[in-house]
This record gives structure tokens, sequence and C-alpha cells, in this order.
């Protein structure tokens, strides 16, 4: 059946009707967006005067050509091999997204004089503020994860509470309640670490239904073959449920981590120099504010898809077992 699907859509891009549909919508979309160079409300107002000298027949004649490029463009995609495919048009996108940057008139110059900065403060900042909230938050997950499925009434209780607290309130305000409200408990803490223990506790109660999801996702007769076999609860857990269950958890878990190394970009208002807090700081004295954004957002962009890149791998190295 999946055979059979893939064959259908890639014979679906060389039939005339799709492609006279894609190209018709590309044109609409365009005359409706371009023809009279501002809003759709002004489409409505008749042309004054000579057409030919309004524009219109010009704007036409470019509709018609990126149109005609568009359809053509996916029909020769089509006869190229899927990871061909999947290349050009990550290809085409970003020259499609580096021209509209362009457009902004941005400092190259001045790009390239922060950059540098940038990578070695900012990014490593980044970096070392997520590894470590990632750390803490995998061990509090396991740990919350296993008191909610235990019996222990006060455990559950604990897990439970910890759980919907930290995942009903805002990440930015837990950050302002720990940097601002543990001093009032005589415990003072930098900014740094605050942002770390924000960051590990809330992204820890997302972490505990995945884990707990992934655990219960094994079958029971796991468990009682691990305890008739002689076996305690940590090496049932380390040798048996967690090596089945990581297929399962590892998905949510890649996607957790990619939020979280965007969500440390909140740190910033504690004045930590990590990317964001930078790129605003170096951006807003010179004007430069769209220069040092768009720096930043691509080295995110980067990091995201290192995360990717590495999430996949993994997902394929624990999901051999089930290939068929």
């Amino acid at each position: 059946m999946l055979y059979s699907d893939t064959v259908e859509s890639e014979v679906l891009v060389h039939k005339p009707w799709f492609v006279a549909s894609i190209f018709a919508a590309v044109l609409v979309v365009f005359l409706l967006v371009n023809l009279t160079g501002t809003s759709f409300g002004e489409l409505m107002r008749p042309v004054i005067g000579d057409p030919a000298q309004s524009g219109i027949y010009g704007r036409f004649a470019i509709a018609f050509v990126i149109a005609a490029l568009f359809c053509l463009n996916i029909v020769l995609i089509g006869f190229a091999p899927l990871t061909w495919q999947i290349g050009i048009v990550w290809v085409e996108l970003l020259l499609l997204f580096l021209t509209f940057f362009k457009s902004f008139n941005l400092s190259l110059p001045f790009i390239a004089e922060n950059l540098p900065y940038l990578i070695t403060q900012g990014m490593v900042t980044t970096i070392y503020v997520s590894a470590l909230s990632l750390v803490f938050a995998s061990i509090l997950a396991i740990i919350a994860a296993v008191a909610k499925l235990s019996s222990n009434g006060f455990a559950y209780a604990i897990a439970s509470f910890y759980t919907s607290f930290f995942r009903g309130l805002p990440l930015l305000m837990q950050i302002y309640l720990i940097y601002l409200g543990l001093p009032q408990l005589g415990i003072v803490l930098n900014a740094v670490p605050s942002g770390i223990l924000a960051l590990s506790l809330c992204v820890g109660a997302y972490m505990t239904e995945i884990f707990r999801a992934g655990i219960q996702s094994i079958d029971r007769g796991q468990w009682e073959a691990s305890r008739s076999m002689g076996f305690g609860f940590g090496l049932t857990m380390r040798r048996i449920i967690l090596p089945q269950a990581l297929p399962v958890i590892i998905p949510p878990m890649g996607n957790t981590f990619i939020a979280m190394l965007k969500d440390s970009s909140l740190v910033s208002v504690l004045g930590v120099w990590e990317l964001t807090f930078l790129a605003r700081t170096i951006g807003q004295p010179t004007f430069h504010h769209m220069e040092m954004l768009i720096t930043a957002a691509l080295i995110y962009w980067i990091l995201s898809a290192v995360l990717e890149v590495v999430q996949s791998r993994l997902e394929r190295h624990y999901g051999r077992s089930k290939v068929r």
C-alpha cells in the first residue's frame, strides 16, 4: 500500500490537470498580492487611463512567467530521485529566504565584524546553559516519572504536583520567581544558575510525561519476567525497560531539546550573555537590529538542525529492531 501511494504521488506531478491547477493558483495569488502594488482592497479599484501605462500588462506578464517557472520546477524535480528532490527544494527555499533578507539592505561588514563574538560568547553560553539544563531536566524527569508510576501515594502526589505546577506557569514567570524569589528565602543565585534551574524545572516537568508514557508503553510481562529472574528495580529499568522505551521516548524528547535550546533565550532577561542578549545589545547602539537578530536566528536554526540530525540518527539506531 505504501509503495502504491508513493508511485501515485510521483506520477501526480506529471498529470496535466495537476500542473494546470498549480499554475492557475500561483498566477491568481501573485496577481492578488501584486496587481495593485498595495493591498487587496485596491484590487477592486478600476484602472484609470491606459492599461499599458498603468503597468498592469507588465505585472500580468511577470505573474505568468513566475507561475510557468514554478510549475516547470515542480515537473522537473519530479524526475529526480527523492534525495535530490529534497536537496533541490531546500536550496531553492534557502535562496528565497536569502533574497528576502537581502531586501532589508543589511550591513554585511557589520555582521562579519560581530559574528565571531556572537559565536565565541553568545553561542557558547547558549549551548552551556542548554546542555546543563538538559542533564538536570533528564534526571528530574526520570525520578518524577518513576514516582508517578509507583503505588506510593506520597511520591505520586509530589510528582504530580511538580508536573502540574511547572507546566502551568509560563517559563518567563518561573525565571523571575526563581531569580527574585529565592533571595527572599536567603538563597541568592546568580543569573546563570537561576536560568539553568528554571529551565531544568520547567523542561523536566514536560519530560516527565514523556518518560512516563515511554515506560508505560512496555508490556507488563517484561516487569514480571525480570522479577522472576531476580532482577531488582534499578537493573530492570536500566537493562530491560528503558532500552525498549527509547524508540518511543526519543522523538518527543528531541522536540523538547530543540524547544529548550530556543527557550534558553528567555534567560536574557536576567542579563545572561547568551545569543539573544548579545544580538540585542550589539545591534541597539548602532541601530543594526535586523543584522544581529537575523544572524542570531540563523545560528539558532543551525543549532536546531544539528539536533535534528542527531535525533534522526538516534531514532534510526534504536528503531532497528522494529524494522521488518
